[in-house]
Parts: C-alpha cells; structure tokens; sequence
C-alpha cells in the first residue's frame, strides 16, 4: 500500500495531494531535517527514502521469501535476496504512483514539496490546494490509474514468461500488489486518493470545497472502521481465499494488529483533512491590514523615552526608524524595547534597539490569507513593515499578532 499530506501533518495510507497549513503545522520541509535519504530529484523534485521504509522493505523480505518457500523451493537461502529484489521493484512503483501525482500537480502550477517513500507506501507534498474540482479530481486519479497501467504491464510480462519460475513469479507479486495499491487508493474516504476524488464530487455538486472535504472525511473515518472490523473477519472466515484450517492464533494477532494499524492511519488522515480544511476556511480572515500595529515615526537619534512618548500620544504602539526624508530604515524590535529598564531609556537611542529593514521585511496592507503567509515564511522576522500600495507606511505587524490571530480563527467553530 502506499500513502500520501496538506499538508502533510501525518502518516496516511495512500498517494496524493496535501495542503498547505502555516509553517508550525508543515512537515519537514525537503531540504531540512526528517527528509530520509535522498534518492533522486525527477522533474526537480526531491525523492527521500524515510528510514522506517527499510522496516517495511525487511518484512516484505521476510514474508515474501516464505512464500517463495513454498512455490520455488529450489531457492533456498537465495529467495531472500529475490524478496528483496521484489521490495525493490515494488516501491518503484509506488514511486511511479507518486510521480504519476507529482506530473500533474506541476502541470496545474502547484509546487510539490518533496516525495517521501514511507513505511506504508508514498506522499506527495504538494504546496497548495487545487483551485477547481476538475482539477481535484485529476490530481487524484492519475496515482491508482498509473499503478492499474503498472499491473497491466506486469500482467502482460507474466504471459511473455515461463510460469513457476523466478521471474514468472515475481511479475505475478507486482501485479497483485499494484492492482491491490490502485484498488485501495480509489476507496472513496479521506486521506485516500478516492476520497480526494468524492471530495472533487461534492464540491462540484455544492460549490464549497469544505462540504466536500467533510464528506469525504466522514467516509474515510467509516472506512477506517471497516477496516478494524472486516479485515480481520475477512482472514479469519477465508473469504481472501486462505484456508481456514490454516490460520493459527498468530496470524490472527497479525491480522488484528495490521487492522489496527491501518485504521488509526486512516482515521488520523480523515481527520487531519477536516483540521486542514478548517484552517484554509478561516485564513482569510487573516488581514495584514487590520493585524498591523499604528506605528510612529521616529529618527535613529531619539532616547527611546522620548519615541514611547510620541507613541503613545499617538495611540500607536510601534516604532519605525526612518532617515531625514522620512524613509523607514529600520523596525525597533518590541522585545528589545522590554528588555531596557525605564530608568536608562532616556539613554538608549532607537537605533541601539531597531532592526535593518530588508526588502523581505515589507508587506502589502493588501496581502491577506495563504499569501501573506507565504510572504511571512519566505522573511521570518519578528516585525513587518506594512505599507500602502503608494509606498506610504501604513504600520508594523507583529508575528505575534499574526499567530494570536490565527488560534483564534481556528477555535471558532466551523461555518
């Protein structure tokens, strides 16, 4: 199986699309810590190999090299490296279905972030939200399609090749296993690939991105419950085609635990999918123009008691350092001002206590929602100059005011 996002946040069981939350809630990014190893970067996006794939690589080995067991027995010690070599290969594909998923996004001008190999299959990263259903819906259908073509090409392997031997075989494994990947992919709940699908649905019907999201989060989180229910059910009866008389205590443990696992993953993804689309529904609420502070002129020579005096004649609380023509050319940082006792401000000039401005460091009033937070991320700094559209200073905005504003938009409950 093999899993995917936003965004991102979150271990799921599939490929495909993940949103882009503020910077707390993003996984790490390509280039940072988290990433694995890197493999690769097709069409200039990076591919990591997580260290928990080498776990799920060694019990592929394991298991499959016991299957071998039974069908080759010639092998012997040397089925193991043939499981190995089918691990291998099946993460090939997995890749294929991530590239398959990354193809697309590009082509719609959605930056991917990275792909990540994981211990349940792969995720494609992917920056920003799909603007129309269509899209959605193409976004998330090319992963199970290119992994139906794989099983496909593997079918037709299968008839090119002698039945019973070693690459009989394993043609035979990746055809079952891509067929099983696609199949799973396109069961219609979030975090999977046919829940981005239902969501592309319902959007279209209704015209709101959330009630689609929250449809199929609720799906998903069924699924999730069939899935601890009915798949143990499922081995134990024999209804997968094994041997009743052959399940043991241990399978069933395994069985239950496998359950298990995959439906926390589903139900953590199908949740983590209503969180996220919360998130993308309240961020226009963030404004630069009215989180920014008033702010008050000052010159690079004035005591800092003599610029909190103005401030606060003004009814402004911040402080913009600016030249002889009234350029700004500095912020004075609010934790700086703190930290100088009231006794030596009449002492300190603003200058000792502002940060440079960079052009990084200046913000539209404008810019309002995922775009002034992508501003915010590309210059991290405690303050922002805000200015007008003119060019005019309109104030200062705080980080500060920025996150306090965004925790509050999330607690309210959703419209």
């Amino acid at each position: 199986m093999n899993e995917d996002d936003t965004s991102g946040e979150r271990e799921r069981p599939r490929s495909g699309t993940e949103g882009p939350p503020p910077d707390r809630d993003k996984p790490p990014r390509s280039d940072g810590p988290g990433g694995g190893i890197l493999m690769g970067r097709p069409f200039g996006v990076p591919v990591y190999v997580a260290p928990s794939w080498f776990i799920v690589a060694a019990l592929i080995t394991w298991v499959f090299g016991g299957q071998l067991d039974r069908v080759l027995p010639e092998l012997g010690g040397a089925r193991y490296l043939v499981s190995l070599f089918f691990a291998v290969a099946f993460y090939a594909s997995v890749l294929v279905h991530e590239l398959a998923h990354t193809i697309a996004a590009l082509r719609f001008k959605l930056p991917v972030r990275r792909i990540q190999l994981q211990f349940f299959g792969g995720v494609s990263e992917i920056e920003k939200e799909s603007e129309t259903p269509g899209r959605e819906f193409v976004l998330a259908f090319v992963g199970p399609l290119l992994s139906l073509v794989l099983s496909g090409v593997f079918y037709l392997g299968m008839k090119a090749v002698e039945p019973g031997t070693v690459p009989g075989v394993l043609l035979a494994g990746l055809m079952i296993s891509n067929l099983i990947v696609a199949a799973f992919n396109l069961l219609p709940g979030l975090p999977l690939d046919g829940g981005r699908m239902l969501r592309a649905v319902v959007w279209k019907i209704t015209g709101r991105p959330m009630a689609g999201t929250v449809a199929a989060a609720w799906v998903g989180r069924a699924l999730a419950v069939a899935v601890l229910v009915g798949l143990p059910l499922l081995t134990h009866t024999g209804a997968l085609g094994n041997a009743t008389e052959d399940i043991g205590g241990m399978e069933t443990v395994t069985d239950a635990l496998l359950a298990a696992i995959l439906a926390a993953i589903i139900w953590t993804g199908a949740g983590n999918s209503l969180r996220m689309a919360r998130l993308r529904e309240h961020l226009p609420e963030l404004e630069a123009r009215t989180l920014t502070r008033r702010a008050v002129p000052v010159e690079s020579d004035t005591p800092l008691s003599e610029a909190l005096r103005r401030a606060n004649e003004a009814g402004a609380r911040a402080l913009v350092v600016v030249d002889g023509h009234g350029e700004p050319k500095a912020l004075v940082r609010e934790t700086a001002i703190v930290g100088v006792p009231e006794h030596r401000r009449p002492w300190v000039a603003v200058s000792g206590l502002a940060q440079e401005l960079t052009e990084g460091m200046k913000v539209s009033a404008e810019l309002a929602g995922e775009a002034l937070l992508d501003k915010l991320r590309e210059s991290p700094a405690t303050e922002y100059l805000v200015v007008e559209a003119t060019g005019e200073i309109y104030g200062v905005l705080s980080t500060a005011d920025v996150e306090r504003a965004f925790v509050a938009a999330m607690a309210r409950p959703q419209s």
